[in-house]
């Protein structure tokens, strides 16, 4: 044997002893970064210290980044991380770090924009090469192990890297630091500048651009790939109200309807995945989210609110106790996500092979193979998701049997089917909890409570409250993960931003005005440590100074963009607090972002929703009197989005808004818009009315 032979020999099987022991990453509370706690990869978590590392050995970091549901992270994971000729490489040539964007959404953020402004698109896994300050110089998404989908293998591309980096150095370090230099400006100049005044025709466009966005015949916005798509949605709910605009109303209920029987809807288990990866809805991305599910409930309440049909509120319902039951932990906070993926394949434990639905249920099972869509053959890939096929009452029509019988039909196979897949694998959970994501899911439970008169809603929305003030503040100081009792990483912008909202929504559902002055304490540290010299706020703390970007964030992505929904928790709480300069400032933030609102509006649907309520006239709604409780309930069963109540059911004037407004033995309703409070009024529908005057 020759002497190279015999030292890459040897090399190899050093290489196997070492790393079949777990790295870095088996220490860390991430389930995305413990799935990877075996690879032969040298992974660190994120932190100065593999930074560090590659100063004094003078390599590139390769940061990559991913999450727990992510099937193609999974697939990335299987086919190069786990390969121990890649990992060795991997080693060899460059410092490696693994992230979970979950837990690090600032560095997910930075580099994601960093390779769109590369290569135009990202996703994930995302992988980016970055020198050792930090600066991204390259980057992509998944990579094959071999050259496919027009793009080069894994080994290639690090090759090529780590050859640009040994032969250009130079050119690489004065690339990154233009691409540095690139996002800071592409984030501070982000938010747009001042229109004319917006009024009713303004938002007509916005409208009228979601309108040709829509899929008119299937539902949602777009072709395939289909997002939930609820802040558009929502804003054709609100423009309806505000303009009685029929098309608006007709595509945000298809959108839902087409949702609610679609695959991405578990017709057993309640809740929504991800998106749909077909234009029909059917097919999901198996990965069920918990702020998609937060967002769709709170739709979901607003539909059922303005049409009263018994199915929105059922699947809200639904979703609820979905969550409940599949996403929230012994402690009382949210879990993150279940995984598309059970025993290494995708959809497995929500999917049905004819053969296994005849083991569930038997022959002859005409009623429920029609429902459900069940075909021999499959329906997806040689198997079969469940879906709304043909509505019972068509098939009552068709069958000429009650629709009774159907729907009992339907209901005693989910009961078969939930005993057969109780026995599968149930896919991972991603069992840490986020503050943001926990603050969205709270926002739902408030906004339940309110929709459809439940009690029980208030009460859990309260306990969870509690749990998140309690769970994730250190020291007096705000995180953004939980897990295992420990709360770490600095809280970011949307942390604090939907807690606020989660603060002051509680506070209007249950009448516990306690909720608004803390939400406005909070609201005075976010000015503090937040603030951009713009009218926006930074998506990190000015204590944080872990990377070299700090992003100004306006857009709305999976979730309302922060500084959207700080705008709206600056009109709140400066209308209680009776802060001007607050209202002011939400006005000015609305006003800066409303052209590129008007022109992408489905990048900037809670935005454009603030608009439109701007121009419909906000107001304030204070209830005072010992009946307050009683009466809000029944204003909260008209659908009114530009308003915001709060009940003094005594004299003790907690908010300065609620200042001489208290009479004892009556109710008393004051309307408020920014200008002034009107003379109170007596009864519900005179309240409403004025509400609906604009301004």
């Amino acid at each position: 044997m020759g002497g190279i032979e015999f030292q890459n020999r040897v090399k190899k099987q050093v290489t196997t002893y070492l790393y079949s022991m777990p790295n870095r990453l088996v220490n860390e509370q991430s389930p995305y970064l413990l799935q990877h706690a075996n690879n032969p990869v040298d992974w660190y978590p994120w932190g100065d210290e593999p930074f560090n590392r590659a100063k004094q050995e003078n390599k590139p970091v390769l940061v990559s980044i991913g999450y727990s549901a992510c099937h193609w992270c999974h697939v990335m994971e299987h086919e190069s991380f786990e390969d121990e000729e890649t990992a060795a490489y991997m080693n060899d040539h460059f410092v490696c770090i693994k992230v979970d964007r979950e837990e690090h959404p600032d560095v997910d953020h930075m580099y994601m924009d960093a390779v769109q402004a590369i290569g135009g698109s990202g996703g994930w896994p995302l992988n980016v090469f970055v020198t050792p300050d930090r600066a991204p110089f390259y980057g992509g998404t998944y990579y094959p192990p071999r050259p496919a989908y027009n793009r080069p293998s894994w080994m290639q591309l690090m090759q090529r890297m780590n050859e640009i980096w040994e032969k250009q150095h130079d050119e690489v370090l004065l690339q990154a630091d233009q691409m540095v230099n690139h996002l800071r400006q592409a984030s501070v100049q982000s938010a747009g500048e001042n229109m004319n005044t917006p009024d009713e025709a303004f938002c007509k466009l916005i409208a009228g651009n979601l309108l040709k966005m829509a899929d008119k015949e299937k539902g949602g916005f777009g072709n395939a790939p289909k997002f939930p798509g609820t802040m558009a949605i929502t804003y054709l709910l609100e423009h309806h109200h505000f303009s009685g605009d029929e098309e608006a109303l007709t595509h945000a209920l298809i959108s839902l309807d087409a949702m609610i029987a679609g695959g991405i809807y578990d017709q057993l288990n309640g809740g929504f995945s991800r998106y749909s990866t077909d234009r029909q809805w059917l097919a999901p991305h198996f990965e069920k989210m918990l702020y998609d599910n937060a967002l769709l409930v709170s739709t979901l309440c607003d539909a059922y609110t303005i049409t009263r049909n018994d199915k929105y509120k059922a699947i809200a319902e639904d979703t609820i106790a979905f969550v409940d039951r599949e996403l929230k932990s012994t402690s009382g906070g949210y879990y993150c996500a279940l995984d598309a993926d059970s025993e290494g394949e995708e959809g497995k434990f929500y999917t049905w092979a004819w053969d296994e639905w005849i083991e569930a249920l038997g022959e002859n099972n005409e009623i429920t193979e029609a429902y459900f869509g069940i075909k021999r053959e499959g329906n997806w890939e040689g198997t079969n998701i469940l879906h709304i096929a043909k509505p019972a009452e068509a098939i009552a029509v068709e069958t000429g049997i009650s629709l009774q019988q159907v729907e009992t039909a339907v209901d005693e196979a989910k009961k078969k089917l939930l005993v057969k897949q109780s026995r599968r694998v149930r896919p991972g959970t991603d069992d840490k909890s986020l503050l943001s994501w926990n603050a969205l899911m709270n926002m739902a439970l408030s906004k339940a409570s309110v929709a459809f008169g439940e009690e029980k809603y208030a009460t859990a929305a309260e306990k969870h409250l509690q749990w998140m003030v309690s769970n994730f503040s250190v020291n007096g100081k705000l995180h953004h993960v939980w897990k295992n009792g420990k709360a770490r990483i600095a809280a970011k912008l949307d942390d604090y931003a939907y807690l606020i909202y989660a603060m002051a929504s509680f506070a209007s559902a249950s009448g516990d005005n306690q909720w608004i002055t803390k939400a406005s304490a909070m609201l005075e540290h976010v000015i503090s440590d937040f603030d951009y010299d713009g009218c926006m706020f930074y998506y990190t703390s000015r204590q944080q100074q872990e990377i070299p970007v700090r992003k100004v964030d306006v857009y709305d992505g999976a979730v309302p963009s922060a500084n959207a929904v700080m705008a709206h928790n600056l009109w709140i709480c400066g209308m209680c607090m009776e802060k001007s300069s607050w209202v002011s400032r939400s006005a000015e933030m609305v006003g800066q972002m409303s052209c590129k609102t008007m022109r992408y509006a489905y990048s900037f649907g809670y935005w454009a929703a603030l608009l439109q309520r701007r121009v419909a006239g906000m107001k304030m709604v204070v209830l005072s009197g010992e009946d307050s409780k009683a009466q809000s309930m029944n204003l909260n069963e008209a659908f009114h989005p530009a308003a915001y109540s709060i009940m003094s059911k005594n004299n003790k004037f907690e908010l300065p808004i609620l200042e001489n407004k208290f009479f004892a033995g009556k109710l008393s309703i004051f309307v408020c818009s920014e200008q002034a409070c009107l003379s109170p009024v007596n009864t519900v529908i005179e309240a409403l009315s004025l509400i609906r005057k604009q301004t």
